[in-house]
């Protein structure tokens, strides 16, 4: 496997043309961005931790998170490893806590996503899947603080510019 990098989740659109919701990950130490198509599903679970709802019963990704730490286990990291036939592939790395034993789960990128923002673990996607792609000064750190609809119309071009094909799309 190629070296990884640690992203974070630096936001959530609806891609119009697609009429596809996108998940932007944003490299910790740069500016590259890579934006992956998900579902509405896997959207609202991630836009819902972001935003710090919670809910009285437990959601799908909340339960995957008990039944982690259920098991003496924890989430050390998501790593988001390949894309094939335009389909992203992720694994969530669990480590046991009595022996150390490190199991990998293969996921998709959402589920994993919407797992690590509930469980604040890293994630990490595969230097080969960022070669190529743009920095975008709207996840830029050091720039001036920008109103959240100037951010909006900045994340909206960004998106009409980019092919879904060039990246993957979300496939139910």
């Amino acid at each position: 496997m190629s070296s990884v990098i640690e992203v974070s989740v630096g936001g959530l659109a609806f891609d119009e043309k697609t009429k596809s919701h996108v998940v932007i990950l944003r490299e910790t130490n740069g500016n590259r961005v890579l934006p992956i198509w998900i579902g509405p599903a896997e959207a609202s679970a991630i836009a819902m931790e972001i935003a710090g709802k919670k809910f009285q019963r437990p959601l799908t990704h909340d339960l995957m998170a008990t039944i982690v730490k259920g098991l003496k286990a924890k989430v050390s990291k998501i790593i988001i490893s390949d894309l094939r036939d335009n389909t992203f592939y992720a694994n969530i790395v669990l480590e046991r806590e009595k022996d150390n034993e490190i199991v990998n789960v293969d996921a998709r990128p959402s589920d994993s996503i919407a797992l690590a923002l509930r469980t604040q673990s890293p994630i990490y996607l595969s230097e080969t899947l960022l070669e190529g792609t743009k920095d975008i000064s709207l996840f830029k750190k050091e720039e001036k603080e920008k109103t959240e609809d100037e951010r909006a119309e900045e994340l909206r071009k960004f998106l009409e510019d980019l092919d879904p094909e060039d990246f993957g799309k979300f496939t139910p």
